[in-house]
């Protein structure tokens, strides 16, 4: 297994690394189509994440109250849809084990639930709502103001034996680390952003008075997800109004009430969503079928890239018929493809209005170079 850093030079090289795809569904799937979601409390154990200045108070506490919270109201709105804890007591859990839960269940959404907190300060409060990507507003992306929140949640990993090995070198505390969360393609980022967008909107008004808004961030636990996902920072435990409300009970139901809110929001229109995309789509783009000889150059345009194997037909291609270069850990797709570097550009222009995170390549058999 490479390093981090052997990694990033890689993508320098004009490689591309793991993106996240939207799950593929079955023609069968059931009516409810947020099936699962994983609510995921942060820290635990050991680790016990912000302390209130009265050192009465821990993080860990507060995330699990809010996440059983949170679970409970889903269950009794939503019976048919499936909840899972990545813990449901005080019990330490890795971020790759947290991500793990999620992937393994098939999660079609993850909600990690977090409690802020200011470096010798009491002034800051307010909730934040955090997914992974690169944001286009201005002083909002992934090296702006919330990099010390990243690198204070990242953090957690080098309470594990042997972090360095199982992140693959990644240091939570280097910023050249996060140079790789800016360049992975994120195809489940508009969901996970629409999300955020809910629960900004649902707590508004609740426990927690102020928002801080959406941000775009390189959390380690939402790379690691294959669904749409987000960070959730209920309050700051540094400030004390913040923390009167956390440490109630109507607060913490409060805030729980406020994510449901957002869940329901998101899933009414995810539902509806899923059930046009399982009807057949006419009149949708298509590309070229193509299978090039040996030494033959092509262009297109690369949307992602994938432990998984995508169905030709599966809704994130839009109705573009992908090529895909099939590798031993990753595979890449592409749409667009020709022959011809002129029709392939002309082509490239209307795939980025779908795909805005694409980008144009030239492929030489096995080699992949992204091309300008």
């Amino acid at each position: 297994m490479k390093p981090f850093s052997a990694v990033i030079s890689l993508l320098f090289a004009g490689l591309t690394i793991v993106a996240i795809p939207v799950p593929s569904r079955a023609e069968d799937a059931p009516e409810v189509k947020v099936k699962t979601i994983v609510i995921d409390p942060g820290h635990g154990g050991h680790d016990a994440g912000c302390i209130s200045r009265d050192k009465k108070t821990y993080e860990k506490n507060l995330t699990l109250s809010i996440s059983k919270s949170l679970r409970d109201k889903i269950k009794n709105k939503y019976p048919d849809v499936k909840v899972i804890m990545t813990r449901d007591d005080d019990r330490y859990i890795t971020l790759s084990d947290r991500a793990d839960v999620a992937n393994n269940n098939s999660a079609d959404l993850f909600i990690s639930v977090h409690i802020n907190a200011q470096d010798g300060g009491t002034n800051a409060n307010g909730y934040s709502i955090h997914c992974l990507g690169q944001s286009s507003r201005k002083g909002n992306d992934l090296f702006s103001k919330n990099l010390e929140l990243c690198k204070r949640e990242n953090s957690v990993i080098k309470l594990e034996e042997d972090y360095s090995t199982k992140y693959q070198g990644f240091d939570p505390s280097d910023t050249r680390s996060y140079i790789l969360f800016s360049l992975v393609q994120n195809s489940n980022l508009e969901r996970s952003l629409q999300f955020a967008e809910d629960v900004n909107a649902g707590m508004k008004g609740g426990a927690i008075q102020r928002s801080r808004g959406v941000s775009q961030d390189p959390f380690w636990v939402l790379w690691r997800t294959t669904m749409p996902a987000v960070l959730i920072e209920c309050g700051f435990i540094s400030n004390p109004t913040d923390l009167a409300a956390l440490r109630s009970e109507k607060g913490i139901d409060s805030i729980a009430g406020s994510i449901l809110k957002a869940i329901t929001a998101y899933k009414t229109r995810y539902d509806i969503e899923a059930k046009n995309n399982s009807n057949p789509v006419k009149n949708e783009p298509s590309s070229p079928s193509v299978s090039p000889q040996t030494g033959e150059v092509l262009y297109g345009t690369q949307v992602l890239a994938t432990k998984k194997n995508m169905d030709d037909k599966d809704s994130f291609f839009s109705g573009y018929s992908p090529y895909c270069l099939k590798g031993e850990r990753i595979n890449r797709y592409f749409i667009g493809v020709s022959q011809d570097q002129s029709e392939a550009r002309k082509i490239n222009s209307e795939i980025r209005k779908k795909f805005p995170d694409s980008f144009f390549v030239k492929i030489e058999g096995e080699n992949v170079t992204r091309t300008k």
